[in-house]
């Protein structure tokens, strides 16, 4: 029953954050847009070129380098069952906004099983007790679990490199030359062989670092197992990515992520987003990404105090840190680069844990040491929930969109055009959301500058999502201001104030959300005002988007 429970745990809070914060952000828009035009519209088997213009979003906006299209036709492979059995449970039509839900829901499971088949690794390197807190720590963690649903390259990669590190962790716990050990490593080095040619470059140099560390323990054969692994990740990553690519752009032959690899690695051009001292990961990254200060201050450096998981601890971090390391000379840095770490350092931490929890009742110092351990992760869940809420308030251009769509009035029949900004386009604004070709609205979100200052361009328009109003031309009213994050201070929760309440949400995650918010904001404000004169922590709300609809 307690592992049924706790299996399930994390799969249920990836939901959870996926039902909360439906929408998406412009870094995970390529694939978002490529899987609802793979699913919508279907892939065409003849006049692809002239198909592809008319159809599909990467032709109309390419971005300054191609993409793979495998990772979105793979999630639009696995969500096509659940359209056919959605379209015929509703005669009527299904919003296309399910189907955004119901892919992300899939690469959110997809990933939950990968950390749940981590787990049973966790048990075999350390222990049932071990695998037990690996799941309580990795589900109280925000960033993986926020992300496991979302489309970004790096998490269609993440459950491959994560049943990689899976495997090569189970093959420490039998003999090394056993065949069950061999298939382990094989299918470790295969599995990151390919996701890295596919999904993310990054992926090679983790790669390099487990089979140096492989070959350095003497725990691998270069002949029998590096070089075939190596080989057949290399032909079949290859192979999947140039030719799905190569059809999807139309360009041959054509490998995505090699191109990615020159665009931002050779040519620097990743550096054009910012960059971040060499420590970053270390310093920043890592901590964020555990979020538990006793798992990375603490249970990790007594796993690797402890003789009794001091080898096993070893053999997990050194590569993973060593990675990290190595990546860190670039100068351009973002915590998801390095997310593959994350269960391996987790599975380290719940090994310290699992000494603790294992002996509490042994001395008065290990019970302390227990009681700080479920203190911290009850904190580490609160503090993720709540950075849960946070986000989910970043999304104004989704919330925006779907708003501007219950304003329409129902009746009317004729066209209606809608232009979308930049900020609504890059916080939440999918084709997803967007209504049938077949319907009256028309969409349409320009970029050049030169464009935007015609004053005829803007006449064509009935309503127009905008960051800045002022800069919008022509006799327009306020139909609604979607307001988002803004930052967190101290309010005044005593009596009237001008900022935000304590706790405010609207649109798609109201219903939920509401009851409990309420519930908050009476007990904020009764503590505020017998205990601190009404000032009380708060989430800043600010006007984000403005809902433009053309005077009459």
């Amino acid at each position: 029953m307690i592992y049924v429970i706790l299996a399930g745990l994390l799969p249920l809070t990836i939901l959870v954050h996926l039902y909360l914060a439906p929408y998406t952000k412009v870094e995970e828009s390529f694939n978002i847009q490529a899987i609802h035009d793979t699913l919508i519209h279907g892939i065409p088997t003849r006049n692809a070129t002239a198909f592809f213009n008319s159809h599909y979003d990467h032709f109309t906006f390419p971005g300054p380098v191609p993409r793979t299209f495998v990772g979105a036709v793979v999630m639009s492979g696995l969500t096509r069952p659940l359209q056919i059995i959605l379209n015929l449970l509703s005669p009527g039509g299904v919003d296309k906004f399910t189907f955004q839900l119901a892919t992300r829901g899939v690469l959110g499971l997809l990933n939950a099983a990968a950390l749940v088949h981590f787990k049973r690794a966790i048990d075999t390197a350390y222990g049932k007790v071990a695998g037990r807190w690996y799941i309580i720590l990795q589900a109280s963690q925000f960033h993986v679990i926020f992300y496991a649903s979302r489309t970004l390259p790096n998490m269609f990669a993440f459950s491959i490199t994560t049943l990689a590190l899976s495997n090569l962790i189970s093959a420490q716990a039998v003999a090394i030359r056993s065949q069950k050990s061999v298939k382990r490593r094989r299918l470790a080095l295969y599995l990151l062989t390919a996701s890295g040619i596919i999904f993310r470059s990054e992926i090679a140099i983790l790669l390099a670092m487990q089979t140096l560390y492989l070959l350095v323990q003497g725990k691998t054969s270069l002949i029998n197992e590096v070089i075939p692994a190596g080989t057949f990740g290399l032909i079949i990553g290859l192979g999947v990515t140039v030719s799905v690519d190569s059809f999807f752009w139309q360009r041959f032959p054509l490998w995505p992520e090699f191109i990615g690899f020159v665009y931002n690695t050779i040519q620097g051009k990743s550096s054009n987003w910012g960059v971040s001292p060499w420590h970053y990961y270390f310093i920043n990254a890592i901590p964020r990404l555990l979020l538990n200060p006793i798992s990375w201050s603490f249970c990790i450096p007594l796993a690797l105090v402890n003789r009794a998981t001091r080898k096993t601890s070893l053999d997990i971090l050194i590569p993973l840190l060593a990675f990290v390391a190595i990546y860190s000379v670039l100068p351009h840095k973002e915590w998801r680069f390095i997310i593959y770490i994350i269960p391996g350092l987790t599975g380290v931490a719940a090994g310290g844990a699992s000494w603790i929890w294992t002996r509490r009742s042994k001395s008065i110092l290990y019970r302390l040491l227990s009681l700080g351990l479920i203190a911290s992760t009850i904190t580490s869940f609160v503090g993720s929930f709540s950075l849960l809420y946070i986000s989910s308030l970043n999304y104004p251009g989704g919330e925006a969109f779907t708003r501007l769509h219950e304003l329409v009035p129902s009746g009317q029949q004729t066209p209606i055009r809608v232009y979308m900004d930049n900020l609504s386009c890059q916080t939440g604004v999918t084709r997803f959301l967007e209504k049938d070709a077949g319907s009256r609205f028309v969409y349409d979100k320009t970029e050049d500058e030169t464009t935007l200052l015609d004053p005829a361009f803007w006449q064509q328009f009935d309503y127009v999502l905008a960051e800045s109003p002022e800069r919008i031309i022509g006799s327009w009213e306020v139909a609604d201001v979607i307001h988002g994050y803004s930052g967190v201070g101290l309010g005044n929760l005593a009596g009237k104030q001008d900022s935000a309440p304590a706790l405010t949400t609207r649109g798609f995650i109201a219903r939920p959300l509401n009851k409990m918010l309420g519930v908050y904001n009476e007990v904020a404000r009764v503590a505020s005002q017998k205990a601190t004169g009404g000032r009380w922590p708060v989430v800043k709300m600010a006007p984000k988007i403005h809902i433009l609809k053309r005077q009459e």
